[in-house]
């Protein structure tokens, strides 16, 4: 049985692809779950960030109503992969396939921890800390390449 369920905060918008197979488009959103770890290392908390593919109404679902600090439950099946880099290396992916998905807090809640856009402020390259509830946003300066589960 390959099953998996997860509770976690989004990093940043889904990115969201269009397909289109015959008369018919499918949209496939992708988006990093950043689930806690049950235990503290260190008095901090530690967090895996798992990469997610949603399909069709899952994918537009996401597009329109998903954004960065969100924090949602997926149900899902977890799918490896690889690939050859451009140095023709092995790259070997992880991922998980999105059967459900629904929201865990409520609007006014998710609201509270969704990141405030400063127009007067630079792009920082660390990740600051949110408002409590550990975790890091990572900001859109920061190369995606060097964090676990991205393409």
């Amino acid at each position: 049985m390959n099953k998996v369920m997860l509770m976690g905060r989004l990093t940043r918008d889904p990115e969201v692809r269009y397909s289109t197979s015959g008369d018919n488009q499918l949209a496939i959103a992708r988006y990093t779950l950043a689930v806690d770890r049950r235990f503290r290392r260190d008095e901090e908390q530690t967090a895996d960030f798992i990469r997610c593919v949603a399909f069709g109404r899952a994918g537009e679902f996401a597009e329109k109503y998903f954004h960065q600090g969100i924090k949602i439950i997926v149900e899902g099946r977890i799918q490896t992969g690889s690939y050859q880099d451009k140095d023709g290396k092995t790259v070997y992916t992880t991922d998980v396939i999105v059967e459900n998905q629904e929201f865990a807090e409520s609007k006014a809640v998710s609201e509270q921890n969704a990141p405030v856009a400063k127009a007067s402020a630079p792009a920082q390259a660390e990740p600051t800390a949110d408002a409590g509830d550990g975790f890091m946003n990572i900001p859109d300066s920061v190369d995606d390449s060097n964090l676990p589960f991205n393409y």
